[in-house]
């Protein structure tokens, strides 16, 4: 596999505007991200970035960076639009997508994101899923949580739905991290199809996914990333920053 890291990032958030140039110990969230995602080791690293404002930030810090159309709906359009002009020839035929929003995330969970797909041939989309934080999570509809078929030792497993809903029961309850692998044809099908009933009902687009018979399977990672939605996660961000 030839794979390529790509994070989609926007100005317009609404709870937390021009998040991904918010300064974070000195360094714009952006450029944090891609810190993390180069120290992964997966494959080349750019921003699909729908402001200019957000190339200048990454290209200042000597990344890579290419501007889309800033009216795409979702971060899979935006990396679809970015891989199309990184890549016109097809040379990579995998696919990482990491939200530019989790600016402490452990490079080994975006390796164990790429590695899923080169172990697992029926594979056609990875993610990644941590253990619940606390029982609040089970029916907190802000938390996204994946109903797995976990494989002999308890690292990687098979998607069978993802839900806001209340779990109940003694097994884990995975929180479902924002995290994605595509083979090249599978995001391209994904993009092709319109939203599902069940995507718009839980308003989650892995559904749709799901939905088109495409087979998703999930690392196991130790914890959840801190992910900067709000003003409130920023200041969580800032202190995290401020501790190291």
């Amino acid at each position: 596999m030839n794979p390529i890291v790509l994070i989609p990032a926007r100005m317009a958030a609404t709870r937390l505007p021009d998040k991904p140039l918010a300064d974070i110990g000195g360094v714009p969230m952006i450029v944090r991200v891609l810190r993390q995602a180069e120290a992964s080791g997966v494959g080349p690293v750019a921003v699909a970035a729908g402001d200019a404002a957000i190339v200048e930030a990454v290209e200042a810090a000597g990344g890579r960076a290419v501007l889309t159309d800033p009216e795409l709906p979702s971060g899979s359009d935006r990396i679809l639009a970015a891989l199309a002009a990184l890549d016109p020839e097809g040379r990579h035929d995998a696919v990482v997508n990491l939200q530019g929003d989790m600016p402490f995330v452990d490079p080994a969970v975006v390796a164990a994101c790429a590695g899923l797909l080169a172990a697992e041939p029926s594979c056609d989309i990875a993610t990644v899923v941590a253990p619940e934080a606390s029982a609040a999570d089970r029916a907190n509809p802000d938390v996204v949580k994946a109903v797995l078929a976990l494989q002999p030792g308890g690292r990687t497993g098979r998607a069978l739905y993802f839900t806001r809903s209340t779990l109940y029961g003694d097994a884990p309850v995975w929180r479902h991290i924002g995290v994605y692998g595509y083979r090249r044809a599978a995001l391209e099908a994904f993009n092709a199809a319109s939203p599902s009933p069940l995507e718009r009902r839980e308003k989650l687009e892995q559904l749709r996914a799901l939905e088109l018979g495409q087979s998703i399977w999930a690392a196991v990672a130790d914890r959840a990333p801190i992910s900067v939605d709000t003003p409130q996660d920023l200041d969580q961000a800032r202190a995290f920053a401020a501790a190291q």
